[in-house]
């Protein structure tokens, strides 16, 4: 069983008696999601797998809490960004925006990417060496900025 799950599972445990009922359900919701990709797909999910579904529900959080925002609905915003701060604390550490400068720079460097049109191999290529150490959002971002 991988590292992240068998975490995952110990603090579903604490949380449950710590009576924590919010970590407790969100803890569950990502349990569920994982569970879901195990059967669907017949396989057991490696570490990285599981990053990427925790990047993903990390976005939806965020995105629904955008939502939230603009309907003038803060309560429900202020649930999604903290379901969105709990998920957070299972991605391994996120790489610095002049870290991942760097990186992207030393990328382009190599690939001999010269403008807009490469981003997308760029893109690849830093998504393979950065995993889930920065979310795709930020690395676009970046990578924009250096092709231009």
């Amino acid at each position: 069983m991988s590292v992240v799950k068998e975490t995952l599972k110990s603090d579903l445990k604490d949380a449950m008696k710590a009576k924590d009922v919010f970590k407790r359900e969100t803890i569950r919701f990502l349990m569920s999601a994982l569970k879901q990709v195990e059967v669907d797909e017949r396989r057991e999910l490696s570490d990285d797998d599981i990053f990427k579904i925790i990047q993903k529900s990390i976005k939806q959080r965020e995105d629904a809490a955008l939502q939230y925002k603009e309907a003038e609905r803060d309560d429900l915003c202020e649930k999604e960004l903290a379901e969105a701060e709990i998920l957070k604390a299972y991605l391994p550490k996120q790489l610095s925006s002049e870290e991942l400068m760097t990186l992207v720079q030393g990328i382009i460097d190599e690939s001999g990417a010269t403008g807009m049109k490469d981003m997308g191999r760029v893109m690849k290529l830093a998504s393979e060496h950065v995993g889930a150490g920065a979310d795709g959002k930020t690395m676009s971002a970046i990578v924009k900025k250096l092709l231009n």
